[in-house]
């Protein structure tokens, strides 16, 4: 897997104080994505042992409330065959951080979907360890800067309820 960027302490992309990792490669290619670059699977460095220790010492301090995947395409194959390792050991060293994940895919048709285009042998338990997913390709013709954690009115922010169902996230927002 390669990556693009990864920001420390960002504010912008998930509740609270996080560390986000943007992956490289993306098949969707959005009409006025904010970061075409990323579309290119060869795009940035590669993901090594060393980046994913830092990374995951960086989310130690308690005013991280979690990490971010966004990208590129964080559920294309060879990304969530990356990221699935970092979510296994930010869940087993910090149980209460969280994990939001932005995808271009829907979680019904793509990823729950044993047929869907992003159901792969990683796809559930990724989405297992996975606390907030916002969902749906970003739509030039409804973008609205007015929505807080989305770029435009189709997309969707969901969270896993008790029952580990998802659900539309449970905060009020526009």
């Amino acid at each position: 897997m390669k990556y693009s960027t990864i920001k420390y302490r960002d504010i912008a992309n998930g509740e609270g104080v996080r560390n986000v990792l943007f992956v490289s490669g993306c098949t969707h290619h959005c009409k006025g994505c904010f970061q075409p670059q990323t579309w290119d699977f060869n795009y940035g460095e590669e993901w090594t042992n060393e980046i994913s220790e830092e990374f995951l010492a960086a989310c130690e301090p308690s005013y991280i409330e979690g990490i971010t995947f966004l990208g590129g395409e964080p559920m294309e194959e060879v990304n969530q065959k990356g990221l699935l390792p970092l979510a296994r050991e930010l869940k087993k060293r910090y149980p209460n951080k969280n994990i939001w994940c932005y995808t271009g895919y829907t979680l019904e048709e793509d990823l729950l979907n044993p047929k869907g285009k992003a159901h792969f042998d990683t796809t559930e338990e990724l989405l297992s360890l996975i606390d907030i997913l916002v969902d749906g390709e970003f739509v030039l013709e409804k973008k609205d800067i007015t929505l807080q954690f989305r770029g435009s009115s189709n997309q969707r922010i969901l969270e896993k309820n008790s029952s580990g169902e998802w659900v539309p996230w449970s905060k009020k927002m526009r």
